[in-house]
């Protein structure tokens, strides 16, 4: 796996997450799950879905955290440890790759798994695992990878925030097309899962590829939604939209740029123009995602 990102990135999106996730998708999920749930987190970065799925799940259970970067790891378990305690939760490291949150339905465990998701699912400890998540994971990967994800599996898997290629920047701007064409490109170029990546057809390619292996599959629009102004009630939204859209508007341009080289001073006006709109707070914008959940059958 060649693609990563940075902590500074993770943590500025996270809010947007978890405002973004579908409750009624998590929802039919935690139904599927025992008492003590063994979750499995892949690409699982500062453990952005950890915090905010455990909490839901409510009662005892234990994560672990997949992830080949080992700063990732430890910044997840420095970050949960902080959250957890600033919300009055009590923790405790029972060794140096555990942590405990100790939660008044029980303990949250959680471990740290250094692995390379382009050996997934080789590498992972599926016979551990009551179920497989991610959150925007699967339009990095390719078409064989996911294939080869689906036909190992016999637990739930859920794959949060998988874009659809729904994106829409506010007010309109004559290279728009032109810039969404070169990130659309750039989407589905190789991110070191052994073929071109899904990128917006991501969603799709699970039903898909899923279905085919008897799993019932659903999803939910979870868009991202950021404006300069009004809107957002949420505070932590409010306070990071400006910096969330500035980092969207520049992430846009350079994939763009790196794919139409010849167009790199329409895309460079058009960054330009959009960061303007930023500071002034007049730029709005919509990034289409999906969450889907493949369950297997009850036989399985």
């Amino acid at each position: 796996m060649t693609e990563e990102f940075s902590l500074d990135w993770l943590d500025l999106r996270e809010p947007f997450d978890a405002l973004a996730r579908s409750e009624a998708l998590a929802a039919r999920l935690l139904a599927r799950l025992p008492a003590r749930p063994r979750l499995l987190d892949l690409g699982a970065g500062t453990g952005s879905l950890f915090r905010w799925l455990a909490p839901r799940i409510g009662r005892a259970q234990a994560w672990t955290l997949v992830d080949a970067d080992r700063e990732m790891a430890e910044a997840a378990f420095d970050t949960i440890a902080d959250r957890a305690e600033a919300i009055g939760l009590k923790i405790s490291f029972p060794n140096r790759k555990t942590l405990l949150v100790h939660a008044p339905g029980g303990a949250w465990r959680v471990e740290a798994l250094a692995a390379d998701l382009a050996e997934a699912p080789e590498n992972l400890p599926l016979h551990n695992a009551d179920a497989v998540l991610s959150s925007a994971l699967c339009d990095l990967v390719s078409t064989p990878w996911l294939e080869d994800m689906a036909t190992a599996l016999r637990i739930p898997f859920y794959a949060a925030l998988c874009v659809d290629g729904r994106d829409r920047f506010t007010p309109p701007h004559p290279a728009d097309a032109r810039v969404a064409a070169g990130f659309r490109r750039d989407q589905i170029r190789d991110k070191g899962f052994g073929g071109a990546a899904l990128g917006p057809a991501a969603p799709a390619a699970i039903a898909r590829i899923f279905g085919a292996r008897g799993f019932t599959v659903e999803s939910a629009a979870s868009d991202w939604v950021a404006r300069g102004r009004g809107g957002l009630a949420h505070p932590s939204l409010r306070d990071r939209s400006a910096q969330f859209l500035a980092e969207l508007v520049m992430g846009h341009a350079a994939s763009a740029e790196r794919q139409d080289p010849r167009g790199a001073a329409r895309i460079a006006g058009w960054s330009a123009a959009r960061l303007g709109q930023v500071a002034e707070r007049r730029l709005a914008l919509r990034i289409g995602h999906r969450d889907v959940l493949a369950l297997p059958g009850e036989r399985a």
